[in-house]
């Protein structure tokens, strides 16, 4: 069996929960494309699309929002 390396949403911070939209967002790509010398081979041709370049920080806001909801929007701006 895999890693177990999700184990929460909750963040500490806004800063920290933003971390974990990046993170969730490279773990789909691996994911997604397992072989590692794929991915390094492609980078190159989606790192100076700006259409790809947007789609990324769509998926990364999309994964942000929904942590950002789990946290409550960090509780209410600390209430």
């Amino acid at each position: 069996m895999a890693e177990q390396w999700l184990t929460t949403l909750m963040t500490p911070t806004a800063e920290e929960g933003f971390m974990l939209a990046m993170k969730l967002s490279r773990k789909v790509v691996a994911l997604t494309q397992p072989d590692a010398e794929v991915r390094t081979r492609l980078r190159p041709v989606y790192s100076e699309d700006p259409d790809a370049l947007i789609a990324t920080s769509q998926v990364v806001a999309t994964n942000f929002q929904t942590i950002a909801a789990a946290n409550d929007y960090w509780r209410a701006v600390a209430q």
